[in-house]
């Protein structure tokens, strides 16, 4: 094409158009589609790819001026059904607004929701004609007390989803039908009232408990957080509300009952021995573990007993999330462990690690790890504290000296010298990363 003889952009044909919109940006995509009538049409998948609906009011204005042909090109859908109005039951009209919505969007991929409170059973059968959705996260963003999300609502969702792959839930709420043992008894667990009548599935049946979950065949990935773990289905060891350790003995048997098939696992809660013990399989325990995330929920002080206790996996990867007033003791115990590795020698003792990374968050919502990360994180104040940066420098020069004496290799061939530069105060921001190689 001549440069002294630009062609048109109308007598472009709309495969070129298409391909030329592929490439830009969403904000710059809207401003294409302003050119003329004839280039809006090509932009509108674009445009409606992502959406997100910030609110109840958001919702309804969003029925109102959308045409409905738009909705099957929305791929990833964000629904908040915070209501402005306080003091008055809007489950009905919220429900019949989420459905009116998903009975359309039937392309989605993604679907996050962000409740603020229950949304009626009359939803459950829209799940069922979502054939794209792999992907689905529920959120509970309102008052467990007073809204609460049932977890049979929540599981009869999941299991009429035909292709769902990856699920995400937060803040659910155990039901009265599944533990009527911990009605009235400390610690007082929340529970769902009045959820009997969600009908049985064609699978599970009536045991729409979070248990069920993991009979779902196609589901790869779960992510439960901030909801109570103790049903014993999840294996059949009894186990009592009120123990004092309760999430960490729950982890356990959850890992006991599926750890065989998990190759990468975040960790809220300290790991003992004992986890093996509740092992249902033949065989060897976590053998697949290859990523281990430590949130900044993860006590400091379990730091070096909990990898002890994975050591037995072929772990590769090893990330560390921690507030920023934990980066001392955190780094002053990942110290603690690499010297018990060089102890235990590398070729028995994680021979397989080839990477820790350590990063500080200023607040839990930041925290995503591992599948479910979202990658707009806010790290912290954009103050780098000198001993912060002294500590991770000292975990640095701590491994360097590990592998010198060992004699196997020269600092700059392990030691990733960005991790020193990223702490400089001019980068403006309070992320503190260390990457250390070793050797396998």
């Amino acid at each position: 094409m001549n440069a002294a003889y630009p062609v048109p952009w109308s007598s472009f044909p709309a495969e070129m158009k298409l391909s030329v919109v592929d490439h830009l940006h969403l904000d710059d995509v809207k401003s294409l589609s302003t050119v003329d009538h004839e280039t809006y049409p090509l932009c509108v998948p674009s445009i409606f790819r992502s959406v997100n609906i910030s609110s109840y009011e958001a919702l309804q204005t969003y029925l109102s001026t959308v045409p409905h042909s738009y909705y099957p090109y929305i791929r990833r859908l964000h629904i908040c059904t915070k209501v402005a109005e306080t003091g008055t039951d809007h489950r009905r009209h919220v429900t019949f607004a989420v459905l009116k919505l998903l009975q359309r969007c039937t392309q989605v991929e993604k679907l996050t929701l962000d409740l603020e409170g229950s949304l009626s059973k009359a939803v459950i059968p829209c799940f069922a004609t979502l054939r794209c959705l792999t992907n689905l996260c529920i959120n509970h963003c309102g008052d467990e007390q007073r809204s609460p999300i049932s977890e049979r609502l929540v599981v009869a969702i999941a299991a009429s989803i035909p292709n769902l792959s990856q699920l995400s839930l937060d803040r659910i709420t155990r039901s009265v039908v599944h533990a009527p043992e911990l009605y009235g008894v400390p610690p007082f667990i929340p529970l769902v009232h009045g959820d009997g009548d969600i009908p049985d599935h064609p699978i599970l049946g009536s045991e729409l408990r979070l248990p069920s979950l993991l009979r779902l065949s196609k589901l790869r990935k779960l992510r439960i957080r901030d909801t109570h773990l103790g049903d014993p289905q999840w294996v059949s060891t009894p186990l009592l509300p009120r123990h004092s350790d309760y999430n960490r003995l729950y982890t356990e048997r959850i890992m006991g009952n599926i750890g065989h098939t998990v190759d990468e696992f975040a960790l809220n809660t300290s790991l003992t021995s004992q986890t093996f013990d509740f092992a249902k399989h033949d065989e060897p325990p976590l053998k697949r573990l290859r990523k281990i995330h430590l949130t900044p929920l993860f006590p400091v002080e379990n730091v070096v007993d909990t990898l002890s206790t994975l050591s037995g996996s072929p772990i590769e990867q090893l990330s560390v999330q921690c507030h920023e007033d934990d980066v001392v003791d955190m780094c002053s115990a990942l110290e603690d462990f690499l010297s018990m590795r060089a102890e235990r020698g590398e070729k028995s003792f994680y021979q397989y690690l080839s990477q820790i990374t350590v990063k500080t968050v200023s607040d839990l919502n930041d925290a995503g790890v591992g599948p479910f990360a979202t990658h707009t994180m806010n790290h912290s104040n954009g103050v780098v504290v000198a001993e912060h940066a002294d500590a991770v420098k000292r975990l640095q020069e701590y491994f360097r000296d590990l592998r010198l004496s060992d004699g196997t290799a020269s600092v700059e061939d392990f030691c990733d010298s960005s991790a020193l530069t990223g702490l400089s105060a001019d980068e403006k921001h309070a992320r503190v990363q260390t990457l250390v190689g070793m050797e396998a």
